[in-house]
């Protein structure tokens, strides 16, 4: 019987109980990293309800103005409207106003976007308030100031259908350019045709 040489086993042996700890020492190094972010991590800040503005918002002062920019500006003096809060400048009337109304800008002033809840009370008040705005209107409103108005409104009417009646009948007689100055007509080379009334 010849002797046999065991057939040599050519794969990796892993120890088992040295990987268990790596992999417990990694679990625990895991752990203290997210304690450590949890910890670290800022309370949330408590902020405002939104607020109803208390000012007008002035989009017309720059309106129709023509203004000199050079690249030494500051940012508060270049075109376009300017956010003092966010710091930024931005370039029209439509983009202004959804900026102020915007998360980032009211964050800014220390509100979130959140109303206040109104209160069954707070609607009553409210629908009695405008009632009563109502009643001030009714009140002040004036029945025969009202037709007096329209009177006003109807002369003023008559005398403007007039005065056109009288212009295309003047227009019909060829006698329109009576109103124009003599000589100033003259003097741009205006005369008539030949064919105008004098009397």
């Amino acid at each position: 019987m010849a002797y046999e040489k065991p057939v040599p086993d050519h794969r990796r042996k892993w120890d088992r109980d040295e990987y268990e700890k790596i992999a417990a020492a990694r679990l625990e190094e895991e752990e203290k990293k997210a304690l450590e972010r949890e910890l670290s991590r800022e309370k949330p800040v408590k902020r405002e309800l939104l607020q109803p503005r208390e000012y007008k918002v002035d989009l017309d002062s720059k309106l129709g103005k023509s203004q000199v920019i050079t690249k030494t500006t500051p940012a508060s003096q270049q075109g376009g409207y300017y956010c003092n809060v966010c710091d930024c400048v931005v370039k029209d009337s439509i983009n202004f106003l959804d900026h102020i109304n915007g998360k980032k800008h009211q964050r800014n002033l220390g509100m979130s976007m959140k109303v206040e809840r109104s209160s069954l009370e707070q609607v009553r008040k409210r629908f009695e308030m405008n009632k009563r705005k109502l009643e001030e209107k009714k009140k002040d409103y004036d029945f025969e100031e009202r037709i007096k108005e329209l009177k006003e409104e109807e002369e003023k009417q008559k005398a403007y259908k007039k005065e056109k009646r009288k212009e295309r009948k003047r227009k019909a007689d060829g006698d329109l350019d009576q109103d124009a100055d003599p000589d100033m007509a003259a003097m741009m080379g205006f005369t008539g045709f030949g064919g105008s009334k004098k009397s």
